[in-house]
Parts: structure tokens; sequence; C-alpha cells
């Protein structure tokens, strides 16, 4: 990752069974309309395999600076994501934000 590209992370379980249709919905759904997002680079769905959390799903994605960062923060489709299905669909969740170290 390249200095000042932020990775932004949204690890989450959902109401329903990880295998329910549901779930395959939220998920295809999610990854149609985020990279749909001027600025989203690197988009990917992620399945958690370890028994140390208790998140079933991650999305994760980069973002080239702290501008597009907040424009897709603020961009029409990830608000009416947020509100449609993220705030009506989403158990539980953590995001993550990563910038590069600088070693």
């Amino acid at each position: 990752m390249k200095e000042h590209r932020i990775k932004h992370m949204a690890v989450f379980s959902l109401k329903y069974s990880p295998t329910a249709e549901e779930t395959k919905a939220f998920l295809k759904d999610g990854e149609r309309i985020l990279t749909g997002i001027p600025g989203v680079e690197h988009f990917e769905v992620l399945r958690q395999i370890s028994m140390k959390t208790d998140f079933d799903f991650g999305f994760s994605m980069e973002l080239n600076c702290q501008e597009a960062y907040n424009s897709y923060n603020e961009h029409p489709s990830h608000q009416a994501f947020v509100e449609e299905r993220w705030k009506t669909e989403v158990e539980k969740f953590q995001e993550l934000d990563f910038i590069q170290v600088n070693r």
C-alpha cells in the first residue's frame, strides 16, 4: 500500500445465517453499490475464518487519500446503502481505517 492511501475495512455480522440467500444478496449488492463510488479501489468481500472473532464478513477497500475517503463517506450511494441496508441488516460491526506506517 502506498503512502497516504487509506485502507478502509468494515467487519460485520448480518441478522441472517451466513449461508442465507439474504446474506448473498447483501454481499453482492454491497459490492455492486460501493465499487460504483469514484475513488474506491481494490474492493474485496471477505469471509471470516478465525475462531478468535465473532464477525462473519468484511468489506475492504483502498482510497487514494483523505479527500477520496471523505468523498466516499459523503457519496449519496454510500449514504443510501448505510441507511437502507446497513442499518437494517447488519447485527454488529467494527470499522477499521489504516494508513501505512513510515519506517
